[in-house]
């Protein structure tokens, strides 16, 4: 597997806007009492106190599609990995609105919890439209590479699942690339519409709602741990 260090970097803006008051207050009480613990084993039972399955969604965005997760799925354990704080705020949001008692949060780079995580622990993980990375010369950037995916394989349990979703075409065709030399995943698909629709347990999200309305594509890639 590739050294975790060389595959890891967080780029652009931690904050977008400046936060309201209601959201600072999120940020100061709730965020610290379902934060992922910051040394220690990562699993089911240090998080939640018992051995229920785990999924885990790395960029979660504004939280739409975890959340929607979460509540369909209680008797899951989730963990949402977020580097920037506005998108931390509006999972806080669903979170305490819902309320979400099986949501755990890591405001920062996802590969720090996914390597402290046991081997085959997940049941299933979400990258769901990354930053697509276009340029070439900055392709080592983008988490489909094998270092990360090495990385995925020996988290997730066996016949696990692993869902990509992208809108960049660039992005669709790198992935594709990826996945087809690898022999420790299956990719699901038997026809077109396997990707090109939006499975019903796989809720949308407002960055998906807006690369429609701008006309793109949006493919649903779905794989199993071999």
């Amino acid at each position: 597997m590739n050294d975790p260090a060389t595959i890891r970097r967080l780029y652009g803006r931690r904050q977008n806007h400046k936060l309201r008051a209601g959201q600072e207050a999120l940020i100061e009480e709730l965020l610290p009492r379902i934060s992922v613990p910051t040394d220690g084993p990562v699993d089911a039972r240090a998080l939640f106190g018992d051995d229920r399955p785990l999924q885990l969604e790395i960029g979660f965005g504004a939280g739409e599609h975890l959340a929607a997760q979460a509540a369909a799925a209680p008797d899951s354990g989730f963990i949402g990995c977020e580097p920037f704080l506005n998108g931390v705020v509006g999972l806080l949001t669903k979170v305490d609105e819902a309320p979400l008692a099986n949501v755990r949060i890591h405001m920062g780079d996802a590969l720090e919890v996914v390597e402290r995580l046991p081997d085959a622990s997940l049941d299933r993980l979400y990258l769901l439209h990354p930053d697509p990375w276009p340029k070439a010369r900055h392709a080592k950037r983008r988490m489909m590479n094998h270092g990360p995916l090495d990385l995925f394989a020996a988290k997730l349990k066996p016949g696990a699942e692993f869902r990509l979703g992208t809108d960049d075409p660039t992005y669709c065709r790198w992935a594709m690339m990826v996945m087809a030399a690898r022999s420790d995943f299956r990719w699901t698909a038997t026809r077109a519409a396997d990707f090109l629709e939006r499975p019903d347990d796989w809720p949308g999200t407002r960055y998906e709602a807006k690369a429609r309305r701008k006309g793109h594509e949006v493919w649903y890639f779905r794989y199993l741990r071999v």
